[in-house]
């Protein structure tokens, strides 16, 4: 375990490649299906793997929260992915992937982990409808292993917002001014269904229209359409959209590559690109600037996005 956990520290470089690395586990073999799904995490999201240790039960939480565990001093929540997920299984989960998100830690407990592979955004798609609808919006991409596998990557940001309320509490907005006197449309793009209504609910709170997407590739398709829109109408694609905001990690076309493409085309290089991720280290931001974007922003902080957003339109028509 210690070698496995060594490998997934040494190897999460890979920001701004247009590649990614996933951590696949198994959350057991369902006895009414008979099947046992893999699944996989982006390893940028994970701290650790190792066996369980003992949980400290408590009162008045979720089914799917098992309790706390003490982690170098730190109490963190434990949720119990086969009882979350819906599998019945009679396999006790006794492996714990420890992640970091946005600077929230919690522990994930699962029957297994395989192994780490190395995937191409392009080969990472958005899930089928009926898959989608199955698994209740908790993963948000899937791709196919050599082998034949079908891995499906969780939302974590999902998982979060169901068993803690996380990004959802109406006191994340207070604070947050309303833009006047200006007719401000937002583009924005991202992955995850949480974090596509947080964004939403920040837009509507400074009082910007907004347009979406649910990864890069569909963005691209939506900006170059206004642009074509414009060009034929003797107009810019400014005066369709003023910002477009953009998740880093998502299926087919990352944020990097997005924003690279945005800049390189001469229609729409006086947009604004605000890159809004939980990948918020120095490098991430510095990979950031170097394909163009004009700010990057953590995730699920509201009020510093709508400050940025309010900063960067009052910038461009100053």
């Amino acid at each position: 375990m210690a070698n496995f956990i060594d490998s997934v520290d040494s190897r999460t470089q890979l920001a701004g490649t247009n590649r990614l690395e996933v951590l696949l586990f198994s959350l057991g073999r369902d006895t009414v299906t008979g099947r046992e799904e893999t699944f996989g995490v982006n390893v940028f999201k994970v701290r650790e793997v190792m066996h369980l240790p003992e949980i400290t039960r408590a009162p008045d939480m979720p089914d799917s929260v098992e309790g706390m565990v003490s982690l170098r001093g730190n109490m963190i929540p434990i949720i119990n992915l086969p009882k979350f997920c819906g599998v019945n299984t009679d396999e006790k989960p006794t492996i714990l992937i420890v992640t970091e998100y946005n600077k929230n830690v919690q522990g994930f407990l699962v029957h297994s982990v395989d192994n780490i592979v190395r995937l191409a955004w392009e080969d990472v798609k958005v899930p089928p409808n009926m898959m989608a609808q199955q698994h209740g919006g908790l993963v948000t991409a899937v791709t196919e292993l050599p082998d034949g596998r079908i891995v499906m990557i969780m939302d974590v940001e999902m998982v979060l917002a169901k068993t803690s309320g996380f990004g959802e509490g109406e006191e994340l907005f207070e604070g947050i001014e309303r833009i006047e006197g200006r007719d401000i449309t937002v583009l924005f793009a991202d992955d995850s269904v949480v974090a596509r209504d947080q964004i939403m609910r920040t837009l509507d709170h400074i009082g910007a229209k907004h347009l979406s997407a649910s990864n890069g590739v569909e963005a691209w398709q939506k900006i170059r359409e206004l642009a074509d829109r414009a060009e034929a109408t003797g107009g810019k694609a400014s005066d369709y959209v003023q910002v477009v905001l953009t998740d880093v990690e998502m299926p087919e076309m990352d944020g990097y590559v997005l924003t690279k493409n945005i800049k390189q085309d001469p229609r729409l290089a006086d947009i604004p690109v605000i890159m809004h991720s939980s990948l918020s280290a120095d490098a991430n931001q510095e990979l950031g600037r170097g394909v163009g974007a004009d700010a990057y922003v953590p995730k699920f902080q509201p009020v510093e996005l709508a400050a940025k957003l309010q900063e960067i339109i009052n910038s461009k028509h100053a």
